[in-house]
């Protein structure tokens, strides 16, 4: 089985980039208590919506609730977890093991993942994380390939690795420096990122500055491995970055050629690395972001955006009309796991032609605008019959809605 693709979301057009560009799975953060609390994020009603689209689409939601909680914050942070329980999360990405053990006691059937904040680096933490009821574990960053894979042949658990994105100086959730310089804690969701500052080490400037990781072109090696879940970083990032990071992780799980030209240019600090991944750490791994990486991002942004402006229809039904004299028309549409039936008009005696396959497939295969495309359509169709183009396109539109409502449950 291919590894999953999993896309960061930080807002409504960053989940839209995420989604059409082909992602198995997306993970973003309510208003509170996770590690990107500048990110938009969601809530409300608009959570309800966004896992629904993102159910319709086949698409997984794994919300963060990922930093460390204070005694006098936990009966919100059980109100955060209720509310992601209770609008369908596919899984919670935690960090702290009280927020754990109140998800595990209340909502067995939802799935735990380790949060890379826990700094998971070798069997031993996936076996005691296990034990508490965790059931993906985020691997650090700075782990090789080497160590990936021992850890997953000690185990065989669900192992999730990055693979595209923002490096930490130190290992995640182990980093005080912007908590204890400017009282903004990573741990708290508010790293103010004071590694991207000018550092110098005698005449080296930018001394704590790691290029993004970038291991898409190693992604068979990781699927070799046994990882799982390939996970993309950047929950502050433009969908256009989302869109293109996307795309070229997917090329690269489906052994389709990878470039990534364009997704430098979007986003890179003069580049990426792969030095912990080869165990290849060197002076090579750091940089910034300069005035070029700024402006390369111009040119590329327009071409991006086209990639996710509209919906891609990857998901083939199947139709089957019904039409006889003197009852209601009726449409039954299948994806194959979901079948959904709708009423329509009575149909009328024909003036000219009767209703045939071409006239239907005509106005039931518009289906612009939803991820449905038709593919094989039947009739059961009295004889010198005619339903008009309205409702026809009546019967569509109300299968479609039924059906997205169908697949949007979990």
């Amino acid at each position: 089985m291919k590894p999953e693709i999993l896309a960061p979301v930080g807002g409504k057009e960053q989940l839209y980039a995420a989604v059409r560009m082909g992602a198995d799975a997306v993970y973003f953060g309510l208003q509170n208590f996770n590690a990107r609390r500048n990110a938009d994020n969601f809530a409300g009603e608009d959570l309800r919506e966004t896992i629904d689209y993102c159910h319709e689409h086949d698409c997984k939601v794994n919300i963060t609730i990922n930093t460390l909680v204070h005694d006098e914050e936990i009966e919100e942070v059980k109100k955060a977890v209720d509310t992601a329980a209770q609008n369908g999360a596919d899984a919670l990405i935690i960090q702290d093991f009280a927020v754990a053990k109140y998800a595990k006691e209340k909502y067995p059937d939802l799935d735990m993942h380790a949060s890379t904040q826990m700094a998971v680096h070798n069997s031993e933490g996936v076996k005691i994380l296990k034990e508490y009821g965790f059931k993906q574990f985020v691997l650090a960053r700075e782990l090789s390939l080497d160590e990936i894979k021992a850890i997953y042949d000690k185990t065989g658990e669900d192992l999730e690795v990055f693979v595209h994105g923002a490096h930490c100086m130190s290992v995640s959730g182990n980093c005080y420096l912007s908590s204890m310089i400017g009282g903004r804690s990573g741990n708290r969701g508010l790293c103010a990122q004071p590694c991207r500052l000018d550092w110098t080490i005698g005449d080296k400037d930018h001394a704590l500055s790691l290029k993004d990781l970038s291991y898409i072109k190693h992604i068979k090696d990781l699927e070799n491995a046994g990882v799982k879940t390939l996970k993309i970083e950047g929950r502050m990032k433009r969908p256009e970055y989302v869109a293109e990071a996307v795309r070229q992780t997917r090329n690269a799980v489906d052994g389709k050629g990878v470039d990534l030209s364009d997704l430098q240019a979007v986003f890179s600090r003069s580049g990426f690395t792969d030095g912990y991944l080869t165990g290849k750490r060197d002076a090579s791994m750091f940089g910034y972001r300069t005035k070029d990486d700024v402006v390369a991002a111009e040119s590329v942004l327009p071409k991006l955006a086209k990639l996710y402006e509209k919906e891609n229809q990857t998901i083939a039904v199947d139709m089957l009309l019904y039409a006889v004299e003197g009852d209601n028309s009726q449409l039954t549409i299948s994806d194959g796991v979901h079948s959904v039936t709708v009423m329509g008009e009575v149909p009328e005696k024909a003036k000219t032609l009767p209703l045939n396959e071409e006239y239907a497939r005509r106005n039931l295969s518009k289906t612009g605008g939803t991820p449905y495309y038709l593919d094989e359509l039947t009739l059961s169709v009295g004889d010198n019959l005619m339903l008009p183009a309205s409702a026809l396109n009546a019967l569509r539109r109300d299968a479609l809605e039924e059906l997205r409502k169908a697949r949007a449950l979990r």
